[in-house]
């Protein structure tokens, strides 16, 4: 796409919509919904949709979102004043006060910010977008207080839609994120349990201004004081709480939800998936979010290896680094299932390997990412349920490709040497203190034409790389640094020695040397990354080992 003056017009994400418009995503996705002539995707896919810069300013203006932006932060910043730390507190008078109209908690100039929110979105929207700022302050303080949106987004894909009337359950909602995404349509039951009471009422405010009167969140320690003893969901879901030795396990020695064995001290996801078990109806699944440790640690090998044994586990799946909001360790989703009476018993537990993908990639695997686990070679004296021990090696030939990867860098490495150039000290005579030319000039002269590349020489007395790297040195950067600290190249000042063109050509052969050395290094550094993975991956997955000896083979 191009603009009036035949440049480029960039694409830009929907991220960069909200820090240009100043509101949150959630802010942007709620103007694509009831806007219909909110500019349409110019680009990109179906899940990372890409939008013309110039339609999306032309819109921004002609909706004067301006007024907006200005009443959220506003807002936002009024409710920090306010409650601090307590955010959670904040967001419950916001939405008590949008659905009933009252202000307590509220201050005047919060009551009125709300009001003047609620007049240009409904109230819907403003909680949304206060929520995201939320969660989006809670991943950058390094708190797991919220599921991130990256996790909500991969327990809804592999929850899949249900049936109406269908009950799902959260027994760790915090403030009903999950709940809101898996049961927010289809006449589902939500059900839910928090220990933190602020975050359990706000859970229970936002299901109610969703319209879901039905919704129940009860406030509460869901292991040690279950305020839902005989639920039966067909859908559970939960990420449960950080570890935490101090999870009941002395009181609840002889709880009858240990079915599948009582988890130690330092297994208390396997009690929280042992709770979510029990609620979990004949025919129901439940999806849980652990740490990776989870899946091999050898205090919980005996309950892995009753869940694979009963047939209840039925898929691992493995997200990438970065989904979580405090730590780029990768998390796995364990997808289990109540078998019914009648049902065959499984053979097999499907493991999704998708730590190769960035966090906001896609969700649904490819055929090397997916194997399908006979539960014998399962059932082995580790029970390590991590995918990536367990995809087909024969997908991937690690040590041909280690080794491929050792031998390019080695050859990047010798060239290298032979790029960097050998530099003599400077002398008087070739002293640089000389009249100079301004890029100005030598473009009104008819000299130099710039493109895609930067500038060129359009004449044999000057030289093409003895132009850019002067434009490069200190004093020039230097003079296109604007105040914002942004680099720009400004035609106006940057200016170059005059030299005879022998010489220029002797500095530029140095110049294009020194630039192809810094090309090699980054794309060496790009290597090196790369080896580094796939070495740790498959060492940890059992395709590669150690060597026997000292002689690295």
């Amino acid at each position: 796409m191009r603009d009036d003056a035949g440049a480029a017009d960039p694409l830009i994400t929907g991220a960069e919509i909200a820090r240009i418009a100043g509101v949150t995503r959630a802010a942007v996705s709620n103007w694509r919904r009831r806007h219909k002539d909110f500019p349409a995707p110019a680009g990109g896919s179906s899940g990372t949709p890409l939008f013309s810069l110039s339609d999306v300013r032309a819109w921004l203006a002609n909706q004067q979102k301006s007024h907006d932006v200005s009443d959220e932060v506003r807002l936002w910043q009024a409710l920090r004043a306010s409650f601090g730390d307590d955010m959670i507190s904040g967001l419950s008078s916001v939405t008590a006060f949008l659905l009933a109209g009252d202000p307590s908690g509220l201050d005047a100039a919060a009551t009125a910010l709300v009001a003047s929110s609620a007049q240009n979105a409904t109230p819907t929207d403003v909680v949304d977008g206060l929520v995201e700022r939320f969660q989006d302050s809670a991943r950058r303080s390094g708190s797991d207080q919220v599921s991130s949106a990256r996790i909500t987004r991969a327990v809804a894909h592999f929850a899949g839609p249900l049936g109406v009337g269908a009950t799902v359950f959260d027994p760790a909602c915090g403030i009903g994120v999950l709940l809101r995404a898996v049961g927010n349509g289809g006449g589902t039951l939500i059900r839910g349990q928090e220990i933190d009471p602020a975050a359990a009422r706000f859970a229970g405010l936002r299901a109610e201004l969703d319209g879901r009167a039905d919704a129940a969140i009860q406030a509460g320690d869901s292991l040690r004081a279950d305020a839902w003893p005989s639920l039966r969901a067909d859908l559970v879901v939960c990420e449960p709480p950080a570890a935490d030795p101090d999870w009941g396990r002395e009181e609840l020695l002889l709880d009858a939800r240990w079915e599948l064995g009582t988890p130690s001290k330092a297994e208390g996801e396997l009690a929280w998936l042992q709770h979510c078990y029990a609620h979990t109806a004949p025919g129901g699944r439940a999806v849980i979010a652990v740490p990776a440790s989870v899946a091999y640690r050898k205090a919980g090998r005996r309950i892995r290896a009753e869940l694979v044994r009963r047939g209840i586990l039925t898929q691992v799946v493995a997200l990438p680094g970065g989904v979580a909001s405090s730590h780029s360790v990768p998390v796995l989703l364990w997808i289990l299932r109540r078998p019914k009476p009648d049902d065959a018993a499984p053979s097999q537990v499907r493991m999704i390997d998708l730590t190769g993908n960035g966090p906001d990639g896609p969700l649904e695997p490819t055929a090397d990412q997916v194997a399908d686990v006979p539960l014998i070679d399962l059932l082995d004296e580790t029970v390590d349920l991590t995918p990536g021990r367990h995809i087909q090696r024969s997908a991937r030939d690690f040590r041909a490709e280690y080794w491929s990867l050792r031998e390019e860098i080695e050859q990047q490495v010798h060239a290298l040497g032979a790029l960097l150039p050998t530099l003599r000290e400077g002398t008087g005579e070739d002293s640089l203190d000389t009249a100079t030319v301004s890029l100005a000039e030598l473009s009104r002269a008819g000299l130099v034409e710039t493109g895609a590349d930067g500038p060129s020489s359009r004449s044999p007395q000057l030289d093409t790389d003895y132009l850019r790297g002067f434009l490069q040195s200190v004093s020039n950067l230097r003079r296109s640094t604007s105040t914002s600290g942004t680099h720009r190249v400004d035609a106006r000042a940057s200016r170059i020695p005059q030299m005879a063109v022998a010489d220029q050509r002797r500095y530029g052969a140095v110049f294009r040397s020194l630039q192809e050395f810094e090309e090699r290094v980054a794309s060496l550094a790009e290597l090196g990354k790369k080896a580094a993975t796939l070495a740790r991956n498959g060492l940890t997955n059992g395709a590669l080992v150690p060597p026997a000896d000292d002689s690295g083979e």
